[in-house]
């Protein structure tokens, strides 16, 4: 069994739909980052980045349990485990964790940025902000749509966790952030993903999480909130 940290962020509904797809049995216990239930010591020492998703393996290496943080390192994990989703030909598996990282270093956190700036910072004294993520959002999805253009899939040829990392926090952004324009080719893949039986399954899980999500958020204080976005009292300078 394989016990899943989760809250209802597109980094978390990437391993739901990882362990969808492959057909895992899992588990998962809900982390409140308004109620800094991921500040606690129990959950700082699954990971010292305080951070969901975190799975706890019952039956990793050598039957013993194992413990993986950051959400790329899960599915590659998880793929690596079943022995699915990613190449053993050298060059394809070179190519497809490419993209993987592409989708951790820049689609994860610029898309991040734009959406923070956009929708809970301060408006005023931030303009630069907003248009610097904005912008940078947008170059993205055109590097995504040329991808996609010489690719049916993201990582290479084949279904991987190359487009199990893209796919949650797109779909999200392209609904909250972005607008997806013409780019077709980037348009016919969403609409692949979304049709996959473990897209579907994920969504159903996902739904229950963000129900959780929404009743620990009631009565959320400001202080809190500074908390999470690290200002107020919680600004570091050093």
């Amino acid at each position: 069994m394989i016990t899943l940290y989760a809250c209802g962020s597109p980094n978390v509904t990437k391993v739901l739909f990882m362990l969808a797809e492959v057909g895992l049995p899992y588990a998962y216990e809900h982390v409140s980052v308004v109620r800094a239930e991921n500040c606690r010591p129990e959950f700082v020492a699954l990971n010292p980045n305080g951070k969901v998703p975190v799975i706890v393996d019952d039956d990793g290496p050598s039957s013993e349990p194992h413990v993986v943080f950051e959400s790329v390192a899960i599915l590659v994990y998880l793929a690596e485990k079943c022995g699915a989703l990613i190449p053993t030909d050298t060059k394809k598996r070179s190519e497809m964790l490419q993209w993987l990282l592409v989708q951790a270093a820049y689609f994860g956190p610029m898309y991040g940025q734009a959406r923070h700036f956009l929708a809970l910072a301060p408006k005023e004294g931030n303009e630069y902000a907003r248009e610097r993520y904005t912008s940078e959002a947008y170059r993205l999805l055109d590097v995504l749509e040329a991808r996609l253009s010489q690719s049916p899939y993201v990582g290479y040829d084949e279904f991987s966790i190359a487009d199990i990392a893209m796919y949650p926090g797109l779909e999200y952004h392209v609904q909250n952030t972005v607008n997806l324009g013409d780019r077709p080719n980037t348009d016919r893949w969403m609409k692949a993903m979304a049709q996959r039986p473990g897209w579907q399954a994920a969504k159903a899980t996902l739904e229950e999480i963000l129900a959780i999500d929404l009743e620990k958020s009631k009565g959320v204080t400001a202080e809190q909130m500074d908390r999470v976005f690290g200002r107020g009292r919680f600004a570091r300078t050093c």
